[in-house]
């Protein structure tokens, strides 16, 4: 995948903004499903935090 990535002619920015994109809907749909099972509460601050992690969970893996 970094071969792929750095031999792109594309807009990294994009990349950037699919991951964000992507990993608030997982976030989202995680968080969501916790609920059902009553694990954690249903909220943007769970959302948010879930899907910062895997942003940057994610940027590291793919940029490492």
């Amino acid at each position: 995948m970094r071969e792929g990535v750095e031999e792109s002619t594309g807009d990294p920015r994009l990349i950037v903004l699919l991951n964000a994109v992507l990993s608030t809907w997982l976030a989202w749909t995680a968080v969501w499903g916790l609920d059902l099972l009553g694990v954690v509460e249903y909220g943007l601050t769970n959302v948010a935090t879930l899907a910062i992690v895997i942003f940057a969970l994610t940027y590291v893996v793919v940029l490492r």
